[in-house]
């Protein structure tokens, strides 16, 4: 099938600015996600545009590719902007925070929240969570997805249960910090999916965690 002449231009000019963008992996560019999620819209944009049937196809694509780059622009600084943010505020406290592009992933480990063998969460981690949810109440076009993590001691229904029970303990202490309960997924996935070895103690520790995986929506 022969693809129309707009959506190849689309693709070929959206192609060669992703090349032109690409990330030097030896400097941190804060704006990296912003000129990402434009690139990327305005590919999608350009090709939604071509066949609207709004104008010619070529007028389409224009339209189409300008639109996509400013929400993808949005969507990425969104995205950059809140990842600084929660890094500067919960330095030192043991969770991390990784921008993935289109969402971030706080990462804490389940031995900071719990005690072993316990979903209740550790008093002195309520500040940190309040954090959390101030943060996500100064961004609230976002979903939120919290996954329960264990490692493999004992068996994997005690785990599976753990890690549920877990991630409903840190959402619950979210949606108390004032974030909406209507924005949130909670997910235990048990021993299923390590990051690290099961073999030793420091790989274990690594398994044991809760992630707070935060995607932003339309604005």
């Amino acid at each position: 099938m022969r693809m129309s002449t707009p959506i190849t231009l689309t693709i070929l000019v959206g192609l060669g600015l992703a090349g032109c963008a690409a990330p030097n992996p030896f400097q941190t560019n804060p704006n990296q996600n912003t000129n990402s999620g434009m690139i990327t819209g305005a590919v999608l944009g350009g090709m939604a545009g071509a066949v609207s049937g709004k104008g010619t196809p070529l007028q389409g694509a224009a339209l189409g590719a300008a639109a996509g780059a400013v929400l993808g622009g949005v969507a990425g600084s969104v995205v950059d902007r809140q990842s600084a943010d929660l890094r500067q505020q919960l330095a030192n406290s043991g969770i991390t925070v990784t921008n993935m592009g289109s969402y971030l992933v706080l990462n804490t480990p389940s031995d900071l929240l719990f005690d072993t063998g316990s979903a209740t969460l550790s008093p002195g981690l309520q500040r940190d969570m309040q954090l959390i949810a101030n943060s996500l109440n100064l961004y609230p076009a976002s979903t939120i997805v919290v996954v329960g993590h264990t490692d493999n001691t004992g068996t994997a229904a005690f785990n599976q249960d753990l890690s549920q029970r877990r991630a409903s303990s840190v959402a619950s202490s979210l949606i108390r910090g004032g974030v909406a309960s209507t924005r949130f997924q909670v997910v235990g996935r048990g021993e299923d999916e390590p990051i690290a070895s099961n073999l030793n103690d420091a790989g274990r520790a690594q398994n044991r965690r809760v992630e707070i995986i935060i995607r932003p929506t339309s604005q």
